[in-house]
């Protein structure tokens, strides 16, 4: 028996995985539900450093020192807290002493719901004759006398307060531990990254410091976003409750702009206390229901308008790492942990872009699935998800230009193809279905009137026995390159007549045309060709963009643009040499027959459109 059987096999990808991955994970866990106490507010620190930290650094431009500015920053950014935290609990002693004069309209508001609720179920069940069945069990539950009650109460209610003064206390403690952290992290952060980096021992110094940077940007960023984004929320929601008449208007904003911190269940809290409170004071229902609408209709358009735009460029977060972030979180550390769930797995997604062993945290949650947009273009052409390849092809060109689609997603999911192909990972079938999506993606894309009429007169080319760029070529033009321009107007896109150079030319014309420019496709002069170039060519065409060649068709390629030369003698010559062109062993007597070698569709453009008229 062999040893690479496939029991064998899986067995040892069970033992790598463990030994790898399984164990230092649940090791990690471990230590951090254990050593609650000593990391919680250590992470807190270093939170709260990372969100004070350009306040510090803009403070130090100003001409302060370290420890002043660290010392300024750190007073300034307490006492606003400070403030704001007694102006809530100022509000919020004022509304619970007008609770009681509220106390009749939640009696009220209890009974009409009991009888909406409560009362059609109960005589339900008396119509069925389940009354007597309930008998004993409504004496069993029968309140107890109210001496009695009264006593239980009093009983209960007398270590409450040496409990909640124990909470203050721990609170407290905790307070002053992160406050004296947080001092001495600002204090000493220059050393403390120093210390890091040599404790990480990343042999590449330049990526460990960019992982450092992104780690501390990404967070001022987020948490920036967030308030910004939560301060205007509570701003709507406590405006909009004072206008309508709601007491205390102003801690309810807050109350909601500070619930949103939490994600996604604070809202939901916020808002039952908003609801609650309303259903207290308001006489009927409609205005209770109007605020429910007005809450629900101000968190739908931040959530789904305002902040993927505000949060696009500062979070890279998947929305369901959000959530599973916070139920790992708060299950670990509590509360804090739960509002701390968010920077902290940025923290660690950002940081698994530079660090192998934290990478499959950031495939797993970071914003993107760890594949490039040809990668992802090819696995979706090989499905026939030719829907969701056009949406984001709309989306991206709604951005950027065509060339620029071309070289970052089409380009690179082709060569995926044709790489797969000839190692023998997919057959014929797999790569015609590729290459009829990337002709429909395009054809979809750049088509215009002309292509929709020649698709009505003709079937489609089969792709195994037709050029791709001749195909494209055909529905661009129907058979006519267009009426002639002024002299120096035109660029020539030319290449072998290969099925290569003809997709590649072809994408080219499409990139030039999406940009505006008049481009023209047509096969290099072969020298066994006798075929002369038109009269008059020769003043209409400016620059001449000639597929990069193939090793095994160097010579061909060669004579070509000679004959080039000859023919179009006022014309400039350049090529594209794409990332997808490996033989970079032919690059020096490519130069050597051409006036200029770009390396992209967009830097074809770009320069295109700054070359002017000979």
């Amino acid at each position: 028996m062999h040893d690479d059987s496939p029991p064998l096999r899986l067995a040892g990808i069970r033992q790598r995985l463990a030994s790898s991955w399984l164990v230092p994970a649940a090791c990690a866990i471990a230590l951090l539900h254990f050593g609650e106490d000593v990391l919680r507010p250590l992470t807190l620190a270093g939170i709260l450093s990372l969100v004070i930290a350009p306040l510090v650094r803009s403070m130090r431009r100003w001409g302060l020192g370290r420890a002043t500015a660290t010392i300024a920053s750190v007073v300034l950014v307490g006492c606003c807290v400070l403030a704001a935290t007694g102006v809530l609990a100022f509000q919020l002693a004022a509304a619970a002493n007008d609770l009681p004069k509220y106390r009749s309209g939640i009696v009220a508001k209890i009974e009409q719901a009991r009888a909406v609720t409560v009362r059609p179920l109960e005589k339900w069940r008396a119509d069925l004759g389940l009354a007597s069945l309930s008998g004993s069990s409504d004496g069993a539950s029968a309140p107890q006398p109210p001496d009695a009650a009264g006593t239980r109460t009093a009983n209960d209610l007398d270590p409450t307060v040496p409990g909640l003064l124990a909470i203050a206390s721990r609170a407290l403690a905790e307070c002053g531990i992160v406050l004296v952290l947080l001092v001495f992290i600002l204090l000493e952060q220059d050393a403390l990254r120093d210390r890091l980096l040599r404790f990480t021992g990343h042999p590449d110094l330049t990526t460990a410091v960019q992982a450092l940077a992104e780690t501390g940007d990404g967070v001022s960023r987020l948490f920036l976003a967030q308030c910004i984004v939560n301060l205007c929320f509570g701003s709507v929601i406590g405006t909009a409750l004072w206008a309508v008449g709601i007491p205390h208007a102003a801690l309810f904003g807050a109350l909601a702009g500070l619930m949103r911190f939490v994600p996604y269940v604070g809202i939901l809290a916020a808002g039952a206390v908003i609801t609650a409170f309303a259903a207290a004071v308001a006489p009927g229902w409609s205005l209770v229901l109007a605020i429910v609408a007005a809450l629900a209709a101000v968190e739908l358009l931040v959530a789904n308008a305002i902040e993927p735009r505000v949060y696009g460029h500062s979070s890279g977060l998947a929305p369901m790492a959000i959530i599973v972030s916070a139920l790992f979180w708060s299950a670990i550390w509590g509360p804090v942990g739960l509002i701390l769930s968010t920077p902290l797995t940025l923290c660690l997604v950002v940081a698994g872009r530079h660090v192998p062993a934290l990478e499959p945290i950031t495939i797993l949650f970071g914003d993107s699935p760890g594949l490039t947009q040809g990668q992802i273009l090819y696995s979706r052409a090989r499905s026939g998800d030719l829907a969701s390849i056009q949406e984001d092809a709309r989306s991206f060109l709604r951005r950027r230009r065509f060339a620029s689609y071309c070289d970052d997603i089409l380009l690179p999911g082709i060569a995926l193809a044709a790489a797969d192909y000839l190692a023998g990972r997919i057959q014929a079938p797999q790569l015609q279905a590729v290459r009829g999506a990337v002709l429909e993606v395009v054809e979809s894309l750049t088509g215009g009137k002309g292509t929709r009429m020649a698709s009505r007169r003709r079937p489609p080319a089969t792709l195994l026995e037709s050029s791709a760029g001749a195909h494209l070529r055909q529905a661009r033009l129907g058979g006519r390159q267009g009426p002639l321009r002024p002299a120096g107007s035109i660029v020539l896109c030319a290449g072998l007549s290969t099925e290569r150079d003809k997709f590649a030319t072809e994408l080219l014309v499409r990139a030039f045309l999406d940009a505006g420019l008049d481009a023209r496709s047509a096969p290099l002069p072969h020298p066994a060709d006798s075929a002369r170039a038109p009269t008059g060519l020769a003043d209409l065409i400016s620059i001449v963009f000639i597929a990069y060649p193939e090793e095994s068709a160097l010579a061909n390629w060669r004579d070509a643009c000679r004959q080039l030369r000859a023919e179009l003698p006022r014309a400039l010559l350049a090529t594209v040499r794409l990332p997808l062109d490996t033989d970079g062993e032919i690059e020096t007597a490519v130069q050597s027959e051409v006036d200029l070698v770009l390396r992209s569709f967009a830097e074809a453009v770009a320069f295109t459109q700054e070359v002017p008229a000979p």
